[in-house]
């Protein structure tokens, strides 16, 4: 079997892609700065100060962190991630649900650092040439927008590929910064037709490369490491003599986030993993189909890189109530009804952290604390991969199917209905026989299709531990050909 992230050397195109970041005064963060700012040197943190959080400037790869300060320009670090807990007043559950924040993350969202984690491997061994080649980012929303940002950043050429349905603002966006956009058909739930696609281009093109986030091993390792790192930080600030933590929730996408719940159970092993899905299209939970409208989850495939045997629960969403919760989230009335709840005008202010993936992870949260009855000792995480600064259309559409503006009363409905009503159905505690039977679905995508390894296939369920576990080491090894990448450009020295 190959190594899981490729790391062999090309000398004679790293010198290229070397002299390339020194022509453009790139320097490229250690997933250890990352999880820690403090080891940022302070000249990097002084440019930081003068410039914007979605600047195309190679510094801001140093802005790829949880710890970033909440402000759009001129931000360093904060010790602890951004986040924010909902309370029972709005859960309806005694559990305390924690989620990290996206937004604050350049392009708005965390998307930003799978991809850094997928395109640098690649630079700094020699294996991607930016004056040759062209990084190929398919997606469901928001990771080719990432892999776009960190291409301008970096200096490679990049082709960005979306459902055609997917909200205007992305598209407006990439137009800006990626060098090509293709539209494909469909929408969330249209993972293969973006697949075909890339396969059309490898046979069109010979210079691009495919950055599949479904299948980049680099995605599921960041994650591992900085977010789950980030989600530690919160555990140990907010657990207190009694607190525990009860589990990661998260809907799946592209499962790269996933790679955090490894990582907390690594450090809690009574900690669970449940990942959510649509109800609209359950195919972890039934093997089934169908159209939903939760942006950013790809569906009707197992993603390559989703640690199935290390998952305990499936929870359906139903896509109209994670609309409600957006909805009740980021329509002024739906503030002033929560408000008259008694939720704090700060919390209030900071829903609009909430977009439609993150109101669905939130819900994950809420079921899964129902199912297991936990208490307020009990802690769960969760991430709020974007903001509803990406959806700013759908409100629109939403007020437009109803023809009137969204009332207290509307927020009312669907507080009750959509969010304190969510009941345990639709959901699945795994058992060994039920993750092998999820895990056997990628072979119809991974195997027949996109033509990977069989042998790596097995190795996943057979070899667990051998195969995630040495995939879960690699960050310090990919680190230090980063810093040796750094210090060739003569740019910094290793500090």
């Amino acid at each position: 079997m190959k190594n899981l992230i490729d790391l062999t050397i090309n000398e004679d195109q790293l010198k290229k892609t070397v002299q390339s970041a020194k022509e453009r005064n790139v320097v490229i963060p250690t997933f250890a700065q990352m999880k820690d700012p403090s080891k940022i040197p302070a000249e990097i943190k002084e440019k930081l100060k003068t410039t914007g959080l979605w600047d195309i400037d190679p510094v801001n790869l140093f802005r790829i962190s949880w710890k970033n300060q909440p402000v759009k320009e001129g931000g360093l670090y904060n010790d602890l991630p951004n986040y924010i807990e909902i309370p029972s007043e709005i859960s309806g559950v005694k559990a305390r649900i924690f989620a990290m924040v996206g937004k604050y993350f350049p392009v708005g969202c965390h998307k930003v650092g799978a991809s850094f984690a997928c395109l640098v491997p690649r630079l700094v061994t020699g294996q991607f040439d930016p004056t040759y080649h062209e990084a190929v980012w398919p997606s469901t929303g928001n990771y080719c927008r990432g892999g776009a940002y960190n291409s301008a950043l970096l200096g490679c050429k990049a082709v960005a590929i979306l459902p055609e349905n997917m909200s205007k603002e992305r598209f407006d966006w990439l137009s800006k910064v990626a060098g090509e956009v293709i539209a494909t058909p469909g929408c969330e739930s249209n993972v293969k037709e973006i697949y075909d696609k890339t396969w059309e281009l490898r046979e069109t093109r010979d210079n691009v490369v495919i950055f599949n986030q479904f299948g980049e091993l680099g995605n599921h390792l960041w994650h591992y490491e900085v977010t789950g790192n980030a989600m530690n930080d919160i555990v140990k600030a907010e657990a207190g003599e009694n607190g525990r933590l009860a589990g990661v929730c998260l809907t799946s996408g592209s499962a790269g986030t996933l790679g955090s719940g490894d990582f907390l159970k690594d450090q809690y092993p009574n900690a669970k993993i449940a990942v959510g899905e649509a109800l609209q299209c359950p195919t972890l939970l039934n093997n089934g189909f169908g159209d939903h409208r939760i942006e950013g989850i790809g569906d009707k495939h197992i993603p390559w890189i989703h640690n199935v045997r290390n998952t305990d629960m499936v929870v359906a969403i139903d896509d109209n109530d994670a609309l409600a919760m957006f909805k009740l989230f980021n329509e002024p009335a739906g503030k002033a009804y929560l408000k008259q709840q008694g939720i704090s005008e700060d919390l209030t202010s900071k829903l609009s952290y909430v977009g439609i993936s993150g109101a669905a992870n939130i819900l994950t949260c809420i079921k899964f604390a129902k199912y297991y009855e936990l208490t307020e000792n009990d802690m769960v995480m969760t991430v709020l991969t974007d903001s509803a600064e990406m959806y700013g259309s759908r409100l629109a559409e939403m007020q437009t199917e109803r023809g009137r503006d969204y009332s207290e009363v509307d927020a009312a409905i669907d507080h009750n209905r959509s969010v304190l009503g969510v009941r345990t159905d639709s959901m699945e505690e795994l058992t060994y026989q039920s993750k092998k039977r999820i895990h056997n679905l990628k072979y119809y995508t991974w195997i027949e299709q996109q033509k990977y390894d069989l042998d790596e296939l097995n190795a996943q369920w057979y070899d667990y531990d051998n195969y995630w576990g040495e995939l879960h080491q690699m960050g310090p090894e990919l680190d230090k050909l980063i810093e040796q990448f750094n210090e060739r450009t003569g740019l910094t020295k290793t500090k």
